[in-house]
């Protein structure tokens, strides 16, 4: 098949597909006599595994150490589960830093006043203030 049909029965734009060609993350694939890339069903296998991998959090770089070691059938299941659980306590760290975000902002929200001017608005001014050493809100 060619780019476009890759494109759309993967569920991705073409430059989505070029940068991903680009990336190293799908292989160069073979060409006609007149020079037009022809792509297969694994082609689409593997966009939707990039895609999916993406989605649940994987990193591109990430994605192609997974792909990598999808491709070495000989590699023990254990290092895909250790790279899973170490995105499991990224995604916990992530959480705890939005969670604390959304502390911080309903805490101005209850300061806020709805009939005081802008010029007067403790979000404004709280959002004003240095943000102190350590804390990433």
């Amino acid at each position: 098949m060619m780019r476009g049909q890759l494109a759309k029965e993967a569920g991705v734009n073409i430059e989505t597909l070029r940068y991903y060609e680009r990336r190293r993350l799908i292989p160069d694939p073979p060409r006609t006599d007149s020079g037009y890339r022809q792509y297969t069903r694994d082609d689409i296998t593997r966009i939707m595994f990039i895609k999916h991998a993406q989605n649940i959090g994987f990193t591109l770089e990430e994605v192609s150490e997974l792909l990598d070691l999808r491709v070495d059938r000989d590699t023990a299941c254990d290092e895909v589960r250790m790279r899973t659980e170490v995105k499991i306590v990224e995604i916990e760290g992530k959480i705890r830093a939005l969670e604390k975000m959304k502390e911080v902002l309903s805490t101005m929200v209850v300061a806020c006043n709805e009939n005081n001017l802008t010029g007067e608005c403790p979000i404004l001014d709280a959002l004003e203030q240095p943000v102190e050493r350590g804390d990433s809100t």
